[in-house]
């Protein structure tokens, strides 16, 4: 994606910095992700599930020299530092809420320097700074921004897929690097694993185009009268839907009754392996 160089803080992202001797084997029981093997300025993306497998609270994990960051929802860090908490028992790990600020830069140019981790889930998301400016020649941008960049290429955020709403592979984690399915067990790993396995996921979060007003959140995505899919957040003539798959696929589709279009952004069709829509 061609694109002028573009900074943007990301005031909506908080950190949570995690230590102490045990703090690998702690989170690596509890989280998505693998973290044995993370080294200091990696991100990996991942999440916390409940223990049904839905999804709790995304999170970036940020390898430090002495621990990591957890770069999770600003508005839940407190939560998330409770929940930790509850799950530390004996283990030697420190929580603590940090006040460094994250931001965002993608676009064309070369990789910039410390501070800086490639984003995991796609190239195209670019790069997430942690206490990091604005390079020489950027753009700086709002977090808006960010977002329309993000609907651009058909990524679901918090905002689809909520709190103990959905599950992980319907918000499409497995297929922008937020499980380690060989990681071995994590909290809510059993339902995670049994559904890829299976191979029949029934449900995945799609973009979908749309003309004139913004549909709703909540709206249903009717093919003729069966309901094919939810509304989870909504941009400019572009929107993300909870879709089924069996009745998406090839059908007509309205929202409040006018058409809309189901797009397979191209990321997403060579994970899935099929032709881009």
């Amino acid at each position: 994606m061609s694109q002028t160089l573009t900074f943007a803080p990301l005031t909506s992202r908080a950190l949570i910095a995690v230590s102490g001797p045990d703090w690998r084997d702690f989170l690596q029981g509890l989280i998505t992700q693998d973290v044995e093997t993370l080294a200091v300025g990696e991100a990996r993306f991942g999440a916390l599930l409940t223990p049904q497998g839905r999804l709790l609270y995304d999170l970036f994990v940020v390898g430090r020299e002495d621990g990591c960051w957890l770069d999770v929802l600003a508005e839940h860090r407190a939560a998330i530092l409770q929940r930790l908490t509850m799950y530390r028992l004996r283990a030697k790990v420190e929580l603590a809420a940090d006040e460094t600020p994250v931001s965002i830069l993608y676009g064309e140019g070369a990789a910039p320097g410390a501070g800086w981790a490639a984003d995991p889930r796609l190239p195209d998301l670019g790069w997430r700074g942690y206490g990091a400016t604005a390079p020489a020649g950027a753009v700086v941008a709002d977090e808006n921004a960010r977002e329309a960049q993000k609907l651009a290429l058909g990524v679901p955020g918090p905002a689809d897929w909520g709190s103990d709403k959905t599950y992980p592979i319907e918000a499409n984690f497995d297929l922008l690097n937020g499980i380690d399915f060989k990681k071995g067990c994590f909290v809510g790993q059993e339902t995670t694993s049994r559904m890829k396995r299976r191979g029949q996921i029934k449900s995945r979060m799609l973009p979908i185009a749309f003309e004139g007003a913004r549909p709703a959140v909540g709206a249903e995505v009717l093919a003729g009268e069966l309901r094919a899919g939810v509304v989870t957040s909504v941009g400019e003539e572009r929107a993300i839907a909870l879709m089924r798959l069996d009745r998406a696929e090839g059908a007509s589709l309205t929202v409040d009754g006018r058409p809309v279009t189901l797009e397979r952004p191209a990321w997403l069709s060579a994970a899935l392996g099929v032709e881009p829509a």
